[in-house]
């Protein structure tokens, strides 16, 4: 004959019970940092309708847009998503954001990782239809302390005269 729950509780020792509580006390304690938590940015472009998200612990860039739906007349759209591509997937945990730029032509977003300091572009790429991002880069502690570039730039000087 099988035991009611009723007589298994009213058996139960003290053990089992404070064991039941620690285990429950420690679910919450874990609960929420065991779940992913993202952070959304928009891309600068100022006639372009695409967000971006990151995984905060592991990087992972993906973006997502309103697309329209073609051929359909009346029709409310659709939200068209990117999915982590080349340099855009899960990085070495970490602490990361997106910080878009004042650029209002740009349609990327800088990764950055607020433990080291170093920062990567993302973009969506639509040939490969995915969130592309560049290697992390960031100044090693022998270009931090000499002025000015430590590499040549494509993007030419800003505000400078010519």
């Amino acid at each position: 004959m099988r035991p009611s729950l009723r007589s298994l509780l009213s058996r139960s020792s003290r053990p089992s019970r404070a064991a039941l509580a620690a285990a429950g006390f420690l679910a919450a304690l874990g609960g929420p940092a065991l779940s992913a938590a993202f952070e959304f940015v928009p891309a600068p472009q100022i006639d372009l309708n695409r967000v971006y998200r990151v995984d905060t612990v592991t990087g992972e860039v993906t973006s997502c847009q309103y697309g329209l739906r073609e051929g359909a007349v009346g029709s409310v759209g659709l939200t068209v998503c990117y999915g982590a591509g080349e340099g855009a997937s899960a990085q070495a945990p970490s602490t990361y954001g997106l910080v878009a730029s004042r650029h209002t032509r740009e349609a990327g977003v800088f990764r950055v990782n607020y433990r080291t300091g170093e920062m990567s572009i993302c973009y969506v790429q639509l040939q490969k239809e995915a969130v592309v991002c560049t290697a992390q880069a960031g100044p090693g502690a022998e270009e931090a302390a000499a002025p000015g570039r430590a590499v040549p730039s494509a993007t030419p000087p800003q505000g400078g005269r010519p």
